[in-house]
């Protein structure tokens, strides 16, 4: 999810932890509280950071340590304190750490739970494990998702004494992911029915989820040596005409094809002839490892012929970043070597262009 609905959700779950009438230095006020939720569900996120250091620093720790359903007791901890800190700068109504704490636990909570259920993955056990978790049921920025966020706030702006409206909003998402999970197993069928009236093996079956409709979906069918894929809507009976004139939503979702007239595509995932045992070489290089636990649906992207300097290149990207209409796709990386043999150069592809990096992920000279 994006750093803004994370902490809308922070937000409605401290207005739902926050009683009023109660009194005491334990008690947050509903503005404290809804304050505290906001900042500490968006905390998690400071981990940008990490594109400082290096690109690959960040493809490693996006949604690491501080995503951690292990550390969270501990983060809500250091937050809490700090929350209190600043409480007291006021001089009015400073309140103690403990106060803080419920809040802050919850909201670091709830921030891992809204990048779980999207595909990304989230490593909620580090630094124990760096396995990544998803439930991929719902897009990364959903409006629907962020909107009931958004009015369960403002009505609870509204009725300030009350708690209900935050209550039912969290209920409401609850149930809008219900909803994402019921098109995704309806996604997962159309990719069985595929495979099995084309005779193709399945060895991986996944479904993407994309913007616009819990029903608009990436299917994907690996049969051991090529991707099937097709983008389709599990609930439309007949296409969507869009034109340029049409609101964005419209145009997102135009693309989705009614599953019986789905197009499906075949992508070789170490492509064919000549470029095939390259890609091969570059996939199982030592220097390539971070990319083999990165991607989902990795797919050779390009291989380039000998350059000036006696290199042959190969780069990869990754499926479940592949949707109708986006031109520019993130997170494709390669490596070049000689023709003679001797050591990888990593690199990532840029446009048509290389950047390329050390094997920390750093920008390395040309």
């Amino acid at each position: 999810m994006d750093t803004l609905t994370h902490a809308l959700s922070g937000a409605v779950l401290g207005r739902v932890l926050a009683r009023p009438g109660r009194t005491g230095t334990l008690q947050l006020r509903a503005a404290q509280a809804v304050a505290a939720g906001a900042a500490a569900a968006a905390f998690p996120d400071i981990d940008f950071v990490l594109g400082y250091v290096s690109e690959i620093a960040y493809l490693r720790g996006h949604r690491g340590v501080t995503h951690s359903v292990l550390l969270a007791p501990l983060w809500a901890l250091l937050l809490a304190g700090l929350m209190s800190r600043i409480s007291r700068l006021g001089g009015g109504d400073a309140r103690p750490w403990r106060a803080f704490y419920p809040v802050a636990l919850g909201a670091l909570l709830i921030h891992i739970a809204g990048d779980f259920i999207t595909q990304f993955g989230t490593m909620m056990l580090a630094p124990f494990s760096d396995r990544r978790f998803g439930l991929g049921t719902t897009f990364i920025i959903d409006l629907v998702f962020s909107g009931i966020l958004l009015g369960g706030l403002l009505a609870s702006a509204i009725w300030r004494r009350s708690r209900v409206p935050a209550a039912l909003a969290l209920v409401a998402v609850a149930g809008w992911v219900g909803v994402g999970w019921m098109g995704r197993g309806e996604a997962l069928e159309a990719g069985r029915a595929y495979a099995a009236a084309q005779g193709i093996p399945i060895v991986t079956l996944d479904a993407a989820p994309r913007p616009a409709s819990p029903f608009n979906w990436t299917v994907v069918v690996f049969d051991g040596r090529d991707y099937h894929l097709a983008h389709l809507n599990t609930r439309r009976s007949e296409p969507m005409l869009a034109g340029p004139d049409d609101n964005f939503i419209r145009r997102y979702s135009a693309p989705y094809q009614p599953v019986a007239q789905a197009v499906w595509e075949r992508r070789a995932r170490f492509g064919n002839g000549e470029a095939e045992a390259l890609a091969r070489s570059v996939w199982e290089a030592e220097d390539f490892a971070f990319y083999r636990w990165f991607a989902l649906f990795p797919v050779l992207d390009r291989v380039d012929a000998a350059d000036p300097a006696g290199m042959r290149c190969a780069a990869f990207r990754d499926l479940r970043f592949e949707m109708p209409g986006r031109t520019e796709l993130p997170f494709r990386y390669g490596l070049c070597g000689a023709l003679a043999g001797g050591p990888w150069r990593l690199y990532k592809v840029v446009g048509e262009g290389r950047s390329w990096l050390d094997l920390g992920g750093a920008r390395a000279a040309e």
